[in-house]
């Protein structure tokens, strides 16, 4: 009964309000053209994100060697972020809500899904290995200031604490695309990039792109950080960073919005590599 009155009070008959039902079209729909895109493609945006990234690494790295304050270096990282959104560049860990929205909606494959996943995420931390040599041969004097922030990830011991930090990590910033996604005003969304700078780096949450740069430049100026120790606490990041991502954010907001999916499902082919044909 309050379902169909739900409808009556609405402008739309769809089974939520309004306003979930036209984020829920965006999300898919950009979703799908994320994974329809080519793997050059792919490839191109996600190196441009690493280097966009990198920008906000850089005014992170400037703002703690002043002031050694994490929180004000958490605001002026947000640049990276406002970066990637005006420049339609990204990360990969952006790609959990609307790629996957796609991919349960039939917009998209899994295989597609895959490419994306996997080419944004090197594609990332090719281009922000590229841009933090370039930021350590041009700012020297700021090798202790990135050693210590480095040393602050590899060094610390897999625990409970974390975990939690790497799960908080992801579903930061899948929130944060949610929240961008949700509006159609700019200077929202440059708040909510904002809000996730400031919470992803001020906080020193554990997160897998991000951070792999602050490691990079420490091993780029000699540091003693070998690539097994990154790579030691990059793949547990990175699994809990997509936990937080799909399993906090995701999960929950396609289950909030089922019969939507269930609505594109029927009105979508059985197989989206038939019908769309992978691009490769």
């Amino acid at each position: 009964m309050s379902e169909e009155r739900r409808r009556e009070l609405g402008d739309n008959d769809a089974p939520v309000e309004e306003e979930l039902q036209n984020s829920f079209d965006n999300t898919v729909g950009e979703g799908a053209e994320r994974l329809q895109r080519t793997f050059r493609a792919m490839l191109i945006t996600g190196f441009f994100g690493g280097m966009e990234v990198g920008l906000g690494v850089m005014a992170y790295l400037a703002v703690l060697h002043e002031t050694d304050d994490h929180l004000l270096a958490g605001l002026a990282f947000s640049v990276g972020l406002i970066a990637i959104l005006l420049a339609h560049s990204e990360l990969f860990t952006e790609d959990f809500l609307m790629p996957i929205a796609a991919v349960v909606s039939r917009e998209a494959s899994i295989t597609q899904l895959g490419k994306l996943w996997g080419g944004t995420l090197v594609a990332n931390l090719a281009g922000g290995w590229v841009f933090m040599w370039l930021v350590m041969q041009a700012f020297p004097e700021w090798e202790s200031t990135v050693r210590e922030v480095a040393d602050h990830f590899v060094d610390a011991p897999f625990s409970l604490q974390t975990i939690c930090l790497a799960v908080l990590a992801g579903s930061t910033i899948t929130l944060m695309t949610r929240m961008q996604q949700g509006t159609d005003s700019d200077p929202a969304r440059i708040i909510a990039a904002v809000v996730g700078g400031f919470l992803l780096a001020g906080l020193q949450l554990f997160h897998s792109v991000l951070d792999s740069l602050l490691i990079f430049g420490a091993i780029q100026t000699g540091a003693g950080i070998t690539f097994l120790d990154w790579f030691s606490w990059f793949s547990y990041t990175l699994l809990f960073n997509v936990l937080g991502g799909v399993g906090l954010v995701t999960v929950l907001r396609l289950v909030r919005t089922k019969e939507l999916v269930q609505r594109r499902r029927q009105a979508s082919p059985e197989d989206p590599d038939a019908a769309r044909g992978e691009q490769r």
